[in-house]
């Protein structure tokens, strides 16, 4: 067994999380082009590489076979989701309003969070367009569809399916339906409270005009509807590579079978899904020592009843990547002896790590990928978004005190 290793081992991947949450907001400008994130990712990760090249090349065979299979699950759902379009103008009742962030909630654990979001995100816009007040809308659209809906699979959000990578079974993550849908109907009901309140604010000429504008509901490209069933049944049924090349099959189905003028409606392009690429690219690479680090020595820490690796996976989702923050509190577990129910860890420890990773994730915009792309999609739209403190005075009022409930009915026990 290779020598242990220095704590300063994971300064590559902390450099790397940092850059990927501050870069975005000090250097806007140069860090838009994907080229300079894989830049930052080649160099971050450069270290790393040639030092496991020495020390233990199956480390780095490893980590690229799961970063293969994630890009390739995420590529498949947003190439396939993209090939979606629903184009309509519904009047912008509370209700109406409620009923696209619950379908939201429900499509997010099949479709991915990314995939509903970009789905729903412009139709949902589109109604709410003569209402001078939506800032709230998109926001709990954030909460609700890009975050918290993809918590019951592995196709949900990245984090679920590296733990599906790492040895949960595929169904195990239906176990959160309880903690699913009690943050869901809580923040559908306090949506429903708040769209109420500024609905009675609009104007009566705004309201007018909303009633003028009343399109229906069109889909189009329903036979990616069938490509999105055979990726539920790729990743539940196969296993690499036979799964990936299956994935990759269907997307490219999508792409021969989906008419391109949908693909421009929905304002498709391959920048977020690159973006996403060489970002992780550098994350899985710099993150082999801190992993191995958790294994090693995670019972030092300290943090080992459920509630503490809710919080603990939850803050850091918060502020990094959630993907890997489930990783590093999962190797973190498995390090410290404890029953092995499920992938080395006990039922009500996985529990916690994954809703802290998938539900926190909504507390800012760089907790999760579709975050960010929720926020410039509704800023090309007119909406006024709130800045980076901004947001989180949402979250701070409104996901925090539903986290303290969560604590206390589901994770205070051992």
């Amino acid at each position: 067994m290779p020598a242990p290793l220095p704590l300063y081992s994971v300064a590559p991947f902390v450099a790397t999380l940092l850059a990927i949450a501050v870069l975005p907001l000090a250097l806007p400008r140069w860090w838009s082009p994907n080229r300079n994130k894989l830049l930052v990712s080649a160099a971050l990760g450069a270290p790393v590489f040639v030092f496991y090249l020495v020390r233990e090349p199956r480390a780095l065979a490893h980590a690229a076979a799961d970063y293969v299979s994630f890009v390739v699950l995420l590529g498949a759902l947003y190439v396939i989701a993209g090939g979606v379009w629903l184009r309509g103008d519904l009047e912008a009742r509370p209700l109406v309003n409620t009923a696209f962030l619950a379908v939201g909630s429900v499509l997010a654990s099949f479709i991915g969070t990314t995939g509903a979001s970009m789905l729903l995100v412009r139709p949902l816009l589109q109604t709410n367009r003569e209402r001078a007040r939506v800032v709230h809308t998109v926001v709990f659209f954030i909460f609700l569809v890009s975050n918290v809906g993809g918590l019951l699979t592995p196709l949900g959000d990245p984090p679920l399916f590296l733990g599906h990578l790492a040895g949960v079974p595929f169904t195990w993550t239906f176990r959160l339906w309880r903690p699913w849908l009690t943050m869901t109907v809580a923040l559908l009901g306090v949506y429903f409270v708040w769209d109420s309140v500024a609905y009675a604010r609009e104007t009566a000429v705004r309201r007018r005009l909303d009633r003028a504008h009343i399109e229906p509901l069109r889909l189009r490209g329903t036979v990616n509807l069938v490509w999105l069933v055979g990726v539920v049944g790729a990743v539940a049924l196969l296993r690499a590579p036979v799964r990936e090349l299956a994935l990759v099959v269907l997307a490219g189905l999508s792409v021969w079978r989906t008419p391109w003028e949908i693909r421009r409606a929905n304002r498709f392009t391959a920048h977020p899904m690159v973006e996403v690429a060489v970002l992780f690219f550098g994350i899985f690479l710099t993150m082999i020592p801190a992993l191995e680090l958790l294994h090693r020595r995670g019972g030092e820490l300290g943090v080992r009843e459920p509630w503490q690796f809710f919080w603990a996976t939850g803050v850091l989702s918060s502020f990094l990547d959630n993907a890997p923050t489930y990783l590093v509190f999962l190797a973190l577990a498995q390090g410290q002896g404890l029953s092995a129910e499920v992938a080395g860890v006990p039922h009500a420890i996985l529990a916690a790590i994954s809703v802290g990773a998938v539900a926190m994730g909504a507390n800012t915009y760089i907790g999760n990928a579709p975050n960010f792309m929720v926020k410039a999609i509704a800023e090309e739209a007119g909406v006024s978004m709130p800045s980076f403190f901004g947001y989180m005075a949402y979250s701070g009022a409104v996901l925090l005190p539903l986290f303290v409930g969560m604590t206390l009915l589901f994770f205070s026990g051992g």
